[in-house]
């Protein structure tokens, strides 16, 4: 259903919340390793992390998760492009005809 106060935003399927809580997951790795830098020792977890490697190596992965989960989210939303496109071209035609842009018959018979 189209908002009348909004434009349009992408939908949540499945695989972005999936993405999403695995992204959830890098940052809690990536706040369990930071935390040991500020106080010394595992401050969330109380015998995680033990030492700097273990520091290092829980916020480097955490850190190398989250950046591969938002290009799964960023793929999973690409995906939506073309709908996404239809429902932002419907909502500027009805709230601001003024600056809609005019369908040519190239457009209307791709589509």
């Amino acid at each position: 259903m189209l908002s009348p106060i909004r434009p349009p935003r992408p939908s949540l399927t499945g695989p972005i919340f999936l993405f999403a809580m695995v992204d959830v997951f890098g940052l809690s790795c990536v706040g369990i390793g930071a935390s040991w830098f500020a106080a010394g020792k595992g401050a969330i977890l109380a015998n995680f992390p033990t030492s700097t490697a273990e520091a290092v190596a829980c916020t480097a992965g955490g850190a190398v998760v989250m950046v591969w989960a938002v290009g799964r989210i960023l793929r999973e939303i690409a995906k939506q492009a073309p709908q996404m496109q239809a429902k932002y071209d419907a909502y500027i035609a009805a709230h601001h005809p003024d600056k809609a842009i005019p369908r040519t018959s190239d457009d209307e018979s791709r589509g």
